[in-house]
């Protein structure tokens, strides 16, 4: 049976509200980050039925651990059958975490220099390099391949790259996906599906 993957991002937090980059830090979800779980959820039990045939694979980390507390509720799933991976988390962003970009500029103005909107998370002190983490997403990709469905709650940049890993896109394609609270992506034969359930956009701009 061929593979099926469904990708979600945690709800909005704290943190996003604020513009602060978290890493591998955590801060809980905002009531909206709650609904856009909630609709998220709502969404993926109308195209998968049983949740049950279902492998739920969460990263560890407090905010996805929180969305996917949502999503086994929605779906009616067991959540002590959530498998919490490691490989899952944030990228690490070291002594980045917690800023605001205004704060990394002016701490580090060069660390930014020849940089874009994309790519600057890899000048970090202390940080993860895009290579460790294509490594880590790798590896897990091959660890559940046996697995013909699988729901995955992940975060915005990790989500990023293992579409880009799953679909073999370069580095600079990778780093351009979309990384939106509100959608969830279908990963099945190598390619990528976007859905959205356009319930009231405004709300999610």
């Amino acid at each position: 049976m061929e593979q099926m993957i469904y990708l979600l991002r945690h709800g909005e937090t704290n943190y996003n509200t604020q513009g602060r980059y978290q890493g591998q830090l955590d801060s809980p979800l905002t009531e909206r980050g709650r609904e856009q779980v909630q609709q998220n959820a709502r969404m993926l039990k109308s195209l998968i039925g049983d949740a049950d045939e279902w492998t739920i694979l969460s990263s560890p980390m407090g905010r996805a651990m929180q969305s996917t507390a949502i999503l086994c509720e929605t779906l009616g799933y067991d959540s002590n059958k959530v498998r919490q991976d490691p490989r899952l988390t944030e990228v690490a962003v070291g002594q980045w975490a917690g800023l605001t970009m205004a704060e990394i500029q002016q701490q580090w103005p060069a660390l930014l220099t020849n940089t874009d909107a994309f790519n600057w998370y890899f000048r970090a002190p202390d940080g993860e390099t895009y290579e460790a983490v294509v490594s880590r997403l790798t590896a897990l990709l091959e660890t559940i391949q046996p697995l013909s469905k699988v729901i995955i709650v992940s975060h915005g940049l990790t989500g990023r790259i293992l579409r880009g890993v799953y679909a073999s896109l370069s580095k600079e394609e990778t780093l351009k996906l979309e990384v939106s609270q509100d959608v969830m992506f279908k990963l099945k034969n190598k390619e990528i599906t976007r859905i959205s359930s356009n319930f009231d956009d405004d709300f999610y701009l």
